[in-house]
């Protein structure tokens, strides 16, 4: 008998759409969740979680990558099919991948292809005002889009490295330009992130899409993580707005050491773990001459 459980949220039969994230603004808390394959999606979803995000960060935390930058289309869409065959409930979002939406046209094409091969029912970029022309071709084609202003991790060379913005009163004045116009744009919701909870407050009043936060404080009308972050799996570097909700890294490592040493002492595997054949065939089997090569 299995004893998995679902949670209730996600016991729900109807899965969830653009609108109905974005319907969410001012409501319960939307549950984000970034991961990268089919048992990471599917375990998302079985918990609940109202987002899962195929992100760009796939580049780092999967594929070994000094930053996202070199993740390539073709890999974003192999990660998005895979995790979409795993979500049922949740809204599935593929992230678009550095240059990969430069211009309108390539933002179509590549948006387009998260959508009919990746098998996404939304898209996120990252930008505000200089994106709004491929946000707006976007969703008049029919392409739901969360946008991502703040900390844009594409833009980290810009930055100077992975730092939060909007720290200073013209700063955070550009951020809350940014987030009205990808707003104004069709975007039906906006990831903030690395952002002062000041700022994210001012801009989460301002907007009427939901405001998703990563490092932005609790006033955002839903959080998103990194899988592999909340469970202790990437230990590369943590940053400040990420908690670990459990430490399966460790609990991982401990878990093939023991394997390595019962390999080694032989007493795995075990009978349990082994097929014998049935006692009238072994005494024929051992009249098989077999040849053996010589030492």
């Amino acid at each position: 008998m299995s004893t998995k459980k679902t949670s209730p949220a996600a016991a729900q039969a109807k899965p969830l759409t653009a609108p109905d994230i974005q319907a969410m603004k001012g409501g319960d808390k939307i549950c984000c969740m970034t991961a990268y394959d089919y048992p990471s999606a599917l375990i998302s979803d079985q918990a609940g979680v109202d987002v899962v995000l195929v992100g760009d960060s796939l580049a780092m935390v999967v594929l070994g990558m000094e930053d996202t930058l070199s993740v390539t289309m073709d890999q974003m869409v192999h990660h998005t099919l895979a995790a979409s065959r795993g979500v049922k409930r949740a809204l599935l979002v593929g992230d678009m991948p550095f240059m990969s939406y430069a211009t309108v046209d390539l933002a179509l094409k590549n948006g387009g292809r998260l959508m009919a091969e990746g098998r996404a029912k939304a898209v996120k970029l990252e930008g505000g005002l200089p994106v709004v022309p491929q946000i707006e071709a976007l969703t008049a084609a029919g392409v739901p889009v969360m946008a991502h202003v703040g900390l844009t991790p594409q833009h980290v060379a810009k930055f100077g490295g992975f730092k939060a913005q909007g720290k200073s009163a013209d700063a955070a004045r550009a951020l809350i330009e940014d987030a009205q116009a990808v707003e104004a744009a069709g975007a039906f919701a906006v990831v903030l992130e690395a952002i002062p909870v000041e700022v994210a407050a001012l801009i989460t009043d301002a907007l009427t899409i939901p405001t998703i936060g990563i490092g932005a404080g609790n006033v955002t009308d839903g959080q998103v993580l990194v899988y592999h972050d909340v469970l202790g799996l990437f230990d590369r570097f943590t940053p400040k707005f990420v908690r670990r909700f459990a430490e399966l890294g460790e609990a991982s490592r401990e878990a093939i050491e023991t394997y390595c040493a019962e390999v080694r002492r032989t007493t795995f595997p075990g009978d349990k773990n082994t097929f014998y054949m049935p006692e009238g065939e072994v005494a024929q089997v051992r009249k098989i001459k077999v040849k053996t090569k010589k030492k």
